[in-house]
């Protein structure tokens, strides 16, 4: 049967709310006794950057063999919205590819503007189009359009491939889709894992999809807070590094790409990356931010092979009304040389979220009853405990 994941009350969006058992059954990283640097936020995740909506549509239906237009289902749509759904104040933006084999629409706009205006969405590969097109009629329907007399919108959307568990052919993701991501967005508890765009996906060919963190730096630094998610369906096993420890290597599997007539060795895949900061960034300083994505992908093992798309985008919430202004007007901007703890940020919730992400994910069959093992909790701990690697935990 065909649905959507529900979503928590609102007594569940209250970090570590007693009314969300969600949260407290479903182990993240740091939980499994994962030793990740930094101070998160309270929640670890993007939306500790106050203002910040996320929403998820997860599409899972069928299962046995593909049926091209019938399925197996395992995709869905993520949306995140800078400053919440009911806001049409553009924030400062950047973004970077690392490697170019993939799509976020929007971003030549973003680059001239130095603005993001709406949300962004990330869904599967041929998806991004009915996506694309469907944030546009959201928008319109919702008057979510700056008051100008010749609206338009170019919206920002992502993609992963999942067409090694999903019916991509087949075009599940509807309008519709999109508009509930979007309507089911909020602020509060994440979920990760098998959600959303992230459904169908695979990281380091363990069980991959939806992953958040965040760092929160000392009064000293500023006090500004880092936020991140990705959707990640990148790398090669025998490449994964946790906390420095060879988990791809100790823990061996049948490797996926290979099964597909690809060698082993090949780094396949993509992973979005959203960053988003309440430090006074401009345009081309969270460019700089974006490029750091790459460092925490590096501390995981990823070498951004040839078949990935690593693409990346980061905003800034501070300056309001910046980017509806009419005259000039006054914004604020950090020093370029106060920028290397937002670096450092940035580097260890990528890092984070991405094993977050492989942490809350369970194992998934799809298309003609491929199955992708989700990476084992209690092997992980033994793997960091034999490289003293291994954190206490409460």
């Amino acid at each position: 049967m065909r649905f959507a994941k529900s979503l928590l009350t609102a007594a569940c969006f209250m970090a570590f709310s007693s009314a969300c058992p969600a949260q407290q059954s479903q182990p993240r990283a740091r939980d499994l006794g994962v030793p990740f640097e930094g101070t998160p936020g309270p929640l670890d995740a993007i939306t500790d950057v106050s203002g910040v909506e996320v929403g998820f549509q997860t599409l899972i239906s069928g299962s046995g063999k593909l049926v091209v237009g019938e399925g197996p289902v395992r995709t869905g749509v993520t949306a995140v919205f800078p400053r919440g759904k009911i806001s049409i104040d553009p924030v400062f933006a950047g973004w970077f590819t690392e490697n170019g084999n993939g799509e976020m629409t929007g971003t030549t706009w973003v680059e001239e503007s130095g603005f993001l205006t709406g949300p962004v969405l990330i869904t599967n590969t041929h998806s991004v189009g009915v996506v694309r097109d469907a944030v546009i009629d959201w928008e319109f329907r919702h008057g979510f359009q700056a008051p100008t007399e010749d609206w338009w919108s170019l919206p920002v959307v992502a993609e992963t491939w999942d067409g090694y568990l999903n019916d991509i052919n087949g075009f599940h993701v509807k309008p519709a889709d999109a508009f509930a991501a979007m309507d089911n967005a909020h602020g509060g508890y994440v979920e990760e894992g098998n959600v959303g765009g992230g459904t169908g996906m695979i990281c380091f060919e363990f069980k991959g999809g939806t992953g958040t963190a965040s760092r929160k730096l000392s009064d000293k630094l500023g006090g500004y807070t880092v936020g991140v998610l990705v959707q990640c369906n990148f790398g090669s096993r025998h490449l994964l590094r946790i906390a420095g420890a060879p988990v791809g290597r100790e823990i061996p599997g049948t490797p996926i790409w290979s099964l597909r007539g690809h060698p082993a060795v090949e780094d396949r895949g993509s992973i979005i990356v959203v960053v988003a900061t309440d430090a006074p960034l401009l345009p081309t300083q969270l460019k700089r931010l974006a490029r750091r994505v790459t460092l925490g992908l590096g501390r995981l093992g990823s070498i951004s092979g040839d078949g990935s798309g690593d693409i990346f985008i980061a905003f800034s919430t501070a300056n309001p009304g910046a980017g509806l202004a009419q005259k000039p007007t006054q914004i604020t901007m950090m020093p370029n040389d106060h920028m290397d703890s937002l670096f450092e940020a940035t580097v260890q919730a990528v890092e984070e979220a991405v094993v977050n992400a492989m942490v809350g994910a369970k194992t998934m069959t799809g298309v003609d009853n491929r199955t992708v093992e989700a990476l084992p909790h209690g092997r992980l701990r033994e793997v960091l405990k034999k490289y003293n690697r291994l954190s206490s935990v409460q």
